[in-house]
């Protein structure tokens, strides 16, 4: 049930409440978990990473847990501030004003849409796993070959259609399914670690050996494009604060809940994958990944059940980075900020969700998906684009964040969830990990982003040139549509009821006061009551109170008739002659 406490403080920030707020902590929590997904980023993966880096990039997921539990206690703090739909928008737009402020949600917008055509694609590492009958066109399933990435389009457009279908539906079907998704998720994690543990046939310190293929570090800083992309989304949790009770209080808990149960359990996958596979140097495991070492360990039957499991892990994963992307599409279409913002913030009265912007992030990332249909290379390349494009988006958030730390402008709020004295340093901590991992995942290695060996600077330049693209055309949106609203603050809203963004910033550190002045000659005295002074003058009485005259019609007495107009004399100009006018 929805206290009478939140819709006051949505009104504090300019809006009403217009999404249903029927979401539990378990769902909000369930929101970002599933859009990490260890079952099918781990899955989708797993061979890239090992590839890469061998046993040894094992080690990159701890540090991308800790460098991504910076950023999350950040968002935290945030969440709690502003427990308001679309997150990483909603957080840049009251840290920074105008264009950078935008272009965070704006990236965010991009990155969760390119996320959408990627984790679609998954389809393709389990289903024809599964049963053969799900390669659609032929040929070798592997989502490496051309056949491959043909049949992963396909399968992906026909997934991305259901999940705009379930989104459309209405947060609550939205919300069962991926409850149901987030249950079955979990118990299959839990199964795997189990099952994978009992039949090992190395122990944990494989992950210590040299690394095979003589892999250098080189490949181990490749390798973390696997962790990178697996951990990143946890603020859709955030996002969803609109539909979700006590969101103040249940948001901040749900970010960091969906951070540290998927790094934790994902790195205890990959570890005990590990221990459990049949071979580390026949190649099998780089280039089939963990299915082969599911297949290989619990039989085709139990192998096959498993990874029906991991489809549906798939299926919800795509669900909720679908449901993420509406809802920052809905949060600037509410401020008026995007092109169609009047119809992209338009709720359905029934269903109580934002469907066109369902259609249109749909309709994106088939689109997506076709361009590429056929190309090989599609799946690494969209995969580092994505997490480029999202941790820029993030950057935009921490940055102005810590700025505003070191102003004295984000103090602690009693109540709400605080970093406390390590604020600042948490914050640093997050800003140089974004950057690290920015030009880390864009760095132009042929074995990311130009797998059939063409040599184009053009694919090895792709996520660059993907940002410089996506920042020239939301510069125009913004010159167009953004720059007449102010965003940041109070900004104006259109459509669906929006207003102003919030509170405004943070004061600027107060200034000394003024010196006293000078003394100079003593006032002059009072002058003597009387008419002339202001002592002995009679107060005046109070004026009457006004009298509210009813409508007309109900006793209000009819308006007294118009004063006759006293004509006008006017003199002819051709012969001098008066008249009256």
């Amino acid at each position: 049930m929805t206290t009478t406490a939140e819709p006051d403080e949505l009104a504090a920030f300019g809006y009403r409440q217009e999404l249903r707020r029927t979401l539990g902590s378990f769902s909000a929590f369930a929101a970002g978990f599933s859009f990490v997904s260890i079952l099918t980023t781990v899955f989708q993966l797993f061979g890239l990473g090992y590839s890469f880096g061998g046993t040894m990039f094992f080690w990159t997921w701890p540090v991308v847990i800790v460098g991504q539990l910076f950023v999350a206690l950040n968002f935290a703090e945030l969440a709690a501030r502003y427990p308001l739909a679309g997150s990483v928008y909603q957080w840049a737009k009251h840290l920074s004003r105008g264009f950078p402020g935008w272009l965070a949600g704006w990236m965010m917008l991009l990155g969760c849409t390119v996320a959408l055509a990627a984790a679609a694609i998954a389809l393709q590492v389990v289903l024809p796993s599964v049963w053969s009958g799900f390669q659609l066109v032929g040929g070798d399933p592997s989502i490496t070959s051309a056949t491959g990435a043909t049949n992963a389009v396909l399968l992906g457009s026909v997934l991305i259609v259901c999940t705009t279908a379930a989104n459309a539906a209405g947060v609550r079907v939205m919300a069962r399914i991926n409850d149901l998704g987030v249950a079955a998720e979990l118990v299959g994690v839990v199964v795997l670690i189990v099952g994978l543990a009992l039949f090992a046939v190395r122990g944990p310190q494989v992950v210590a050996a040299p690394m095979s293929g003589g892999a250098a570090g080189a490949g181990v800083l490749a390798s973390a494009l696997m962790a990178a992309y697996v951990l990143y989304g946890f603020d859709t949790a955030a996002s969803v604060a609109e539909e979700t009770v006590d969101a103040r209080r249940s948001a901040p808990r749900a970010v960091l809940r969906a951070l540290l149960i998927s790094g934790i359990g994902g790195l205890a996958v990959i570890l005990v994958a590990l221990m459990a596979a049949p071979s580390l140097t026949d190649g099998r495991l780089a280039s089939e990944g963990l299915p082969y070492v599911i297949s290989a360990v619990f039989g085709d039957a139990l192998g096959r059940i498993f990874l029906a499991d991991v489809a549906v892990a798939v299926v919800v994963c795509t669900l909720t980075i679908q449901t993420g992307t509406i809802r920052i599409c809905y949060a600037m279409a509410r401020d008026g900020v995007l092109p169609g913002a009047a119809r992209l913030a338009k709720v359905h009265p029934r269903t109580g969700t934002p469907v066109l912007p369902a259609l249109v992030s749909g309709a994106v990332a088939i689109g997506l998906l076709l361009l590429n249909l056929g190309n090989s290379t599609i799946f690494s390349a969209i995969t580092g684009t994505s997490v480029v494009v999202v941790y820029l988006s993030y950057l935009l958030v921490t940055l102005p964040l810590l700025k505003s730390r070191l102003r004295g402008g984000f103090a602690a709020q009693p109540g709400l969830f605080s970093l406390g004295r390590w604020g600042l340093p948490i914050n640093v901590a997050a800003v140089l990990w974004g950057l690290v991992m920015i030009i880390n995942i864009a760095w132009p290695r042929p074995e990311v982003y130009d797998t059939a060996g063409t040599g184009s600077l053009w694919a090895l330049l792709f996520p660059l040139e993907f940002l410089a693209i996506a920042t020239l055309v939301g510069w125009l949106c913004w010159r167009t549509v953004g720059s007449r609203t102010e965003v940041g603050g109070g900004g104006g809203g259109a459509g669906g009821g929006g207003g102003g963004g919030g509170p405004p910033p943070p004061p600027p550190r107060a200034r000394p006061p003024p010196p006293p002045p000078a003394p100079g000659p003593p006032p002059p005295p009072p002058p003597p009551p009387g008419r002339g002074g202001g002592a002995g003058r009679r107060p005046r009485a109070p004026p009457p109170p006004v009298a509210f005259l009813p409508p007309r019609g109900r006793g209000r007495p009819p308006p007294p008739p118009p004063t006759p107009r006293r004509p006008r004399r006017r003199t002819c100009e051709h012969c001098n002659h008066l008249w009256s006018a």
